[in-house]
């Protein structure tokens, strides 16, 4: 099988084409930069042209995997990405306006690549590997009509944590579906996931990913009266659009850049305190006691613990953020730590292969 995947984020775009025989093997990689879904649409096909060399062309390609932030209630399981699901796909922009219309102009640029077998595109989604919550973990406890409405707990970073799980197995050697872990993604957005058994029982992100931990800058869970308190008083911070105001305080002008005033970015944040900065320290000492406390919460969902998994930027490169977690878990013992490089694309890639396992008869032969 011949993959390629494409994975937007909020302000990049990374792209890694796979051949998968009796491995998934990464041939080729390239990263750029995103600032609004046009320029995306302008971008990729340059940034996918060296690929060609190696791959053929766009119709020599199985599969095109595209990861998508938002599914919403329909659609939590990797799909071919049909009208009906491109539809719901925009339709959740709402709730993860950072990303689902950017992932949106990815598609429609490999339609064009594509031509007469764009319906080659998958769609593997960040929300699915959270299906598996209870409605006790889910339900949020406002009015019951707001879960009719669709107003739930989804999940996000499903496509990280499911690779995390999996890579912390095969280092533990031991199987999946005997292990209780806390798989940490931490980067400019941040989320933990509790996974019993290879399945999601817990995590932090809610019906946005605005929700759960403190990030780089988002701020996110807060007291529901804050908003209120600031839609009556705050003159400074909310001014005409009510909606999107509160939107840019919460999504990019909170976290560690907010608490700081320099960035968003852990690494500036780190050298700041070396100089001595106070709002620099701060930053970081709330974003460790969140971090810690919700690393709590997720133990009592497993109700214990064999591994706790950091991934993700932040994860994977800051050692005093994990030294302080670990320290704060010493009432346990001995708590067994990994770190595992973030590598959403190879998961994207197994849940490409997953799904054409059980259609061979679409391979490289049109749909």
């Amino acid at each position: 099988m011949r993959i390629l995947a494409i994975n937007v984020g909020s302000s990049s775009v990374k792209c890694s084409f796979f051949e998968a025989l009796d491995q998934i093997t990464e041939r080729w990689q390239a990263q750029g930069s995103v600032s609004s879904p046009e320029a995306l649409k302008d971008a990729l096909p340059g940034l996918l042209g060296p690929l060609w060399g190696m791959a053929g062309s766009p119709h020599d390609l199985d599969a095109v995997a595209h990861r998508i932030v938002h599914g919403g209630i329909a659609y939590r399981e990797t799909t071919w990405l049909t009208p009906e699901v491109r539809d719901a796909i925009a339709a959740q922009a709402e709730f993860a306006p950072s990303h689902n219309r950017l992932e949106l102009a990815a598609i429609e640029a490999m339609d064009r690549l594509l031509s007469d077998q764009k319906d080659r595109q998958i769609a593997v989604f960040d929300t699915a590997f959270h299906a598996t919550i209870a409605p006790e973990a889910y339900v949020y406890p406002g009015p019951y009509e707001w879960f009719e409405q669709g107003i739930r707990r989804f999940g996000f970073h499903g496509i990280s944590h499911a690779h995390a799980a999996r890579r912390a197995a095969e280092l533990l050697g031991k199987p999946l579906e005997s292990l209780r872990l806390i798989t940490c993604h931490l980067g400019n957005g941040c989320s933990l996931a509790a996974i019993r058994g290879g399945k999601s029982v817990d995590t932090t992100m809610g019906f946005t990913p605005a929700d759960g931990l403190m990030m780089g800058t988002r701020c996110g869970s807060l007291d529901p009266g804050i908003p209120v308190y600031l839609l009556r008083h705050s003159a400074s911070f909310i001014k005409d659009d009510r909606a999107d105001d509160l939107d840019r305080v919460f999504n990019r002008e909170s976290g560690l850049k907010g608490i700081s005033g320099i960035s968003g970015d852990m690494r500036e944040i780190l050298a700041a305190i070396e100089t001595g900065n106070a709002r620099a320290k701060l930053a970081f000492d709330m974003y460790a006691h969140r971090l810690c406390r919700e690393v709590g919460a997720m133990l009592v969902a497993l109700g214990g613990l064999d591994a706790i998994v950091f991934t993700g930027g932040v994860g994977e490169n800051c050692a005093p953020l994990r030294e302080r977690v670990l320290e704060q878990l010493g009432f346990l013992g001995s708590v067994r730590a990994l770190v595992v490089k973030a590598e959403e694309e190879q998961q994207m890639a197994r849940e490409c292969c997953r799904l054409l396992s059980n259609h061979p008869e679409l391979l490289r032969k049109g749909l």
